[in-house]
Formats: structure tokens, C-alpha cells, sequence
């Protein structure tokens, strides 16, 4: 059976950050046993997981610095609700604190890993960077409202994705960066939003295939573009 990142060869070395999350962690049941290497990090460190903190660069810089040479970096971190916070249904909601945790673990800690590990990858050749966005960051897609950090967050995400993609084909041409809409996915995320979907969701084994496929087969002059699932586009 092929990898499914085939496209970086036969034996590619991916690290997946968030690896003790539901889509992290079917990311690394999907890829361990089809040849290569997973390297999988999160803040619990379980599994025989490296450690890493998305709110720490420190810790983020030690977690590349284990990794070594890489192909393929997927980032499955994110913050919708933690107890307390939940998405803002109100503009009376908005809290300072709830927006610089979500900038924090949506935004700002995706761009530290960039930072930190895309000097791992080749300078020629193909590799990727995968990292979770969400159709609810699109500004031209709002619609409904609400959900105020959490878009805000994962818009200024989709920013810093195409940002880099914009440098990386000056100084990593091969390299392909996208953002990527899981759908909805029975995780401990969407659980309370995902209520009544029934066949609309997804196992998350399922999604990381999905989304595995979608990566695989960009080139990289789709770099910088958000993919659904499906590996439909839709708009920032």
C-alpha cells in the first residue's frame, strides 16, 4: 500500500504537532506502518509523545530541534472552547483574556512552528506543511456571525499561511503550505456543536485520510490556499 504522502517519497518523516488531540492523533495512526518516520509531539507527552506547548516558543524550538530533517509537518492544534470559555454567541461576550488564548493556540503557535521548523525542511524537493484551519475563519464566508475569537483567530491563521507560502517560493520553492477545513469531526472539539449532524460527521481516522489525500495532492503553486476536506477551496 502506498504512504499516503506518497508524493514525498517512500519513506518520509513527518511530525505531527497536536498528536494527542483527535485529529492529531489520527494523523499518526493513519501514517505509522507505511514506511518512514512519525514524529509525534504534543503538551501531554503521552504514547512516548516528544513534548511541546504551542503557547511556549522555547518549547516549540526544543521540539523541532529533537526532530531533526523533516518532510512534512502537520500542526492539528486548536482552541474553540476550554470550561469557561466557550464561542461568543453575543458581542456582550467578548473577552479580552478568551481572545489571547485563541490568537495564542490558533494563530501565533502555528506561525512559531513554521519558524522553527521549516528551516528543517528540504530547500529543494517537495515537503509540506498542513495545518488545521476552519471555514468559519473565512471573512468573505461569514454569514452567521458569532464565534468572535475563534474566527478572528483562525482568519488571522489563513493570513499567516499565505504569508509564508509567499516567502517560501522564493526560498523553498518545492514546499506546499495549505489550510485545511477537517469537517466536522467527532472530536472532543465539536462535541457540544455536533449535536444532531449524525451522517454529516466524520471519525476522525476518516478525516486525517481525507486530509492526508488532499496534501498530497497539491503542488505548489497552490501553496498558501485553503482545502476542505473534500479538497474543495474555499475562501479566506
Amino acid at each position: 500500500m502506498a504512504h499516503p504522502l506518497s508524493s514525498l517519497g517512500p519513506a518520509p518523516r513527518v511530525a505531527v504537532i497536536g498528536a494527542s488531540g483527535g485529529i492529531g492523533g489520527a494523523f499518526v495512526r493513519v501514517l505509522e506502518g507505511q514506511g518512514g518516520e512519525v514524529l509525534a509531539f504534543s503538551r501531554s507527552a503521552a504514547d512516548g509523545h516528544g513534548f511541546i506547548d504551542i503557547g511556549d516558543e522555547a518549547s516549540i524550538a526544543a521540539a523541532a530541534e529533537r526532530a531533526g530533517r523533516v518532510d512534512a509537518v502537520l500542526v492539528a492544534t486548536g482552541l474553540l472552547h476550554d470550561g469557561a470559555m466557550q464561542p461568543e454567541k453575543d458581542w456582550r461576550a467578548l473577552d479580552a483574556e478568551a481572545f489571547a488564548r485563541a490568537f495564542a493556540v490558533n494563530a501565533t503557535g502555528p506561525a512559531l512552528v513554521a519558524k522553527h521548523f521549516l528551516e528543517r525542511m528540504p530547500r529543494r524537493g517537495r515537503s509540506i506543511l498542513g495545518v488545521l484551519s476552519a471555514r468559519v475563519g473565512s471573512v468573505s464566508d461569514n454569514r452567521k456571525g458569532g464565534w468572535y475569537a475563534y474566527r478572528a483567530s483562525k482568519a488571522a491563521l489563513n493570513q499567516v499561511l499565505r504569508t509564508l507560502a509567499v516567502e517560501a517560493a522564493r526560498k523553498r520553492p518545492d514546499l506546499v503550505i495549505a489550510g485545511l477545513q477537517p469537517g466536522t469531526v467527532r472530536t472532543a472539539l465539536s462535541a457540544p456543536f455536533a449535536a444532531g449532524q449524525g451522517e454529516g460527521t466524520l471519525a476522525p481516522d476518516e478525516a486525517a485520510r481525507h486530509l492526508l489525500a488532499v496534501l498530497d495532492g497539491l503542488a505548489p503553486a497552490m501553496s498558501g490556499r485553503l482545502f476542505d476536506w473534500r479538497g474543495e477551496e474555499f475562501p479566506p
